[in-house]
């Protein structure tokens, strides 16, 4: 039996609006009934609660959105379609936590590091290489006005 937009809405614990803004991004979907009002099968009661819990842990929604895709949508998923995408998120947020220990580890350095340089920042800009090979400190140049210096000033 399928569910109003205030059923489903009230049954989620979600308003009206999120229902409708998950379906724009492609999380849910619904039919049109005769008169035009949206309806909701039974199981995208279950699809709203993973994307609540995948949200609680930090995923966005394209990762999200981007894994819902591979279920299907006219059916509930099978238990081992759930454990895949289960599966895939474990090694997302897997990633995430080993970011965010590094990020804790390097904050206290970076703090006394005295750099002053965004440019140079192994925690604002880790991709960069110089900080690897040089401290940023150093590699810092001192402004000077050119034109006090032409003029012997």
């Amino acid at each position: 039996m399928d569910m109003s937009v205030g059923q489903v809405a009230k049954r989620a614990g979600i308003s009206v609006a999120t229902l409708h803004f998950y379906e724009q991004k492609g999380l849910i979907y619904s039919s049109r009934n005769a008169g035009n009002q949206r309806r909701y099968p039974r199981q995208i009661l279950r699809r709203i609660a993973v994307i609540k819990a995948a949200q609680n842990v930090g995923l966005t929604l394209q990762d999200i959105a981007e894994q819902l895709a591979c279920l299907p949508k006219h059916r509930a998923p099978k238990k081992e379609e759930w454990e895949i995408l289960a599966q895939h998120w474990q090694q997302q947020l897997t990633q995430k936590i080993q970011s965010l220990q590094a990020l804790q580890t390097q904050l206290g350095s970076c703090i006394n590091c005295g750099c002053l340089s965004l440019d140079s920042c192994a925690l604002y800009n880790p991709q960069d290489s110089k900080p690897i090979h040089l401290a940023g400190a150093k590699l810092g140049v001192i402004s000077t006005n050119k034109q006090s210096d032409t003029n012997g000033e």
